[in-house]
C-alpha cells in the first residue's frame, strides 16, 4: 500500500446508470484496499442542476425520436467522433463545469482524478498541486471526447480501442492499459455461471429468456415480442421493468393468465437473474454488455440507438457475441433459432471467454495506487499483481 492515504476524486455523470455504476465499482475496490478518502461527484449536476436536468431529458427524448428518423444525438455523435480533442468544440463544452471543477480540486486536493464520463475533464496542468489524471473509457467504441490533454493513463475495454488511440491520437503504449470495463463486484463473486434453469410447461423442458424493458422504445414493441414468444412453449419469459411502475402494472394485468411470463420491477440482485438465464434482450450500453460477457450470457439487441450504443452493438456483432435485429419479428426469429440450437450458445460463450480480462475495477484501482506509490518513491519496487505493464 502507499506510504500515506491517497485522496481520490472520481468524476461521473447521471446520463443513464452506467457511469455511476462504474464509479461505484471503483469506490468498492478502493475501500477494499483500505483507501477511504474517495469522493464521487457529478460535476454537471453540481454545477448546473437545471441545465443538467434539461440535457438529461433531451438525451432521453433522442432515444425515441431516433426511431422517427430524427436522430439528433446520433448525428452529433458521428459529427464529432473524430474531432480534435483540443479543438474549440471540446474546449467550449468543458467550460460548462470548469470553475466548479477547479473549486472542487482546491477543496479536496486529490492525489488522483478519475474520469468515467467524457465531459468536463480538467487537464493535469490545471491542477495547482499536480494531481494525476486517469480516464476509464466505458464503451467498446472510441470518441474524441474521451481524449484529453495531459491524461496520465487510460483504461480501455479492448485491444482494438488501444490500437485506435495509438494510431489516431499518437498515444504512447504505456499510457493505455487494456483492463475491461469495471462493473459491480457481485458479477465476479457469482463464480462459475449457474446451470441453465429448466422450466416445464405441458411436459416439455425449456430455457429462460431475460428481457430488459428499457431495450424497447414503446410498450407496443414489448408486447409484440411477448406475443410472438408465447407461441414457443419451450421457454419461460422474464421481463425486468426496473423503475417503470406503470409498465409493470400494465404487463402484470395483461398477462395474468400466462404463467410462462413473469414480470419484475427494480431488482438489486440482477446478477443472479442473469446468471440463471439462457440469453438476454437488452440495450447496448457498455456496462450491461460487460456484465453479460462476464456471465457468458448470449446477447440480443433490438435497433440500437445511434452513437455509442450502435457502435457497441456492431462491435459485439462483428465479434460473434451478440445479434442485432431491426424489428421485433426478426428479434423473435433470432431467439427461436437460438433456443432450438444449443450449439449457438456454446459457440457464443466460447467467444465471450476471450473477452474477460478479470475484475477490471480491481485492476484499475491497483494500477492507480501503484502509480501514486511510485510517484512518492521512484526507487520503490512496489508493484501490484494482476496489472499488466504496457
Amino acid at each position: 500500500m502507499p506510504t500515506r492515504h491517497p485522496r481520490i476524486l472520481i468524476l461521473t455523470a447521471g446520463f443513464g446508470d452506467g457511469h455511476q455504476q462504474v464509479s461505484s465499482a471503483l469506490l468498492h475496490y478502493f475501500h477494499m484496499l483500505q483507501v477511504n478518502q474517495v469522493q464521487i461527484i457529478d460535476l454537471m449536476k453540481e454545477a448546473h442542476p437545471v441545465l443538467n436536468s434539461f440535457f438529461s431529458k433531451v438525451y432521453q427524448m433522442s432515444l425515441f425520436s431516433s426511431h422517427l428518423g430524427f436522430d439528433y444525438y446520433g448525428w452529433s455523435y458521428y459529427m464529432t467522433r473524430d474531432s480534435n480533442p483540443s479543438g474549440p468544440v471540446n474546449r467550449y463544452l468543458n467550460r460548462f463545469v470548469r470553475r466548479e471543477m477547479l473549486e472542487t480540486i482546491g477543496r479536496f486536493r486529490p492525489d488522483a482524478i478519475i474520469n468515467t464520463f467524457p465531459f468536463g475533464v480538467v487537464s493535469q496542468r490545471e491542477c495547482d498541486h499536480n494531481a494525476r489524471t486517469f480516464t476509464v473509457i466505458t464503451d467498446y467504441a472510441l470518441h474524441s471526447r474521451w481524449i484529453h490533454p495531459d491524461t496520465h493513463k487510460y483504461y480501455v475495454a479492448t485491444n482494438d480501442i488501444k490500437d485506435l488511440m495509438m494510431k489516431n491520437y499518437v498515444c504512447m503504449a504505456g499510457k493505455v492499459s487494456v483492463t475491461g470495463i469495471p462493473v459491480r463486484p457481485q458479477f465476479y463473486n457469482i463464480g462459475v455461471k449457474s446451470p441453465i434453469r429448466k422450466v416445464t410447461y405441458g411436459g416439455s423442458e425449456g430455457k429462460q429468456i431475460l428481457i430488459m424493458a428499457g431495450a424497447f422504445t414503446s410498450f407496443q414493441q414489448l408486447t409484440e415480442l411477448i406475443y410472438l414468444l408465447l407461441g414457443q412453449q419451450s421457454c419461460e419469459i422474464t421481463v425486468v421493468c426496473g423503475r417503470k411502475q406503470h409498465t409493470f402494472d400494465k404487463l402484470t394485468s395483461l398477462y395474468a393468465e400466462h404463467p410462462q411470463v413473469k414480470f419484475i420491477g427494480y431488482i438489486e440482485n440482477i446478477h443472479d437473474l442473469m446468471a440463471t438465464s439462457s440469453c438476454i434482450v437488452t440495450k447496448a450500453g457498455g456496462i450491461t454488455l460487460t456484465e453479460a460477457v462476464i456471465l457468458k450470457l448470449p446477447i440480443f439487441i433490438l435497433s440500437p440507438f445511434g452513437g455509442q450504443e450502435r457502435e457497441n452493438a456492431l462491435y459485439f456483432k462483428n465479434n460473434g457475441i451478440a445479434q442485432i435485429s431491426s424489428n421485433v419479428r426478426q428479434l423473435a426469429e433470432q431467439l427461436q433459432l437460438f433456443l432450438e440450437a444449443p450449439v449457438l450458445s456454446d459457440r457464443i460463450q466460447g467467444k465471450m471467454a476471450g473477452f474477460h480480462q478479470g475484475a477490471a475495477g480491481e485492476l484499475i484501482v491497483k494500477d492507480i495506487l501503484s502509480t501514486l506509490q511510485y510517484r512518492q518513491d521512484p526507487s520503490s519496487d512496489y508493484e501490484l499483481s494482476g496489472v499488466h505493464k504496457t
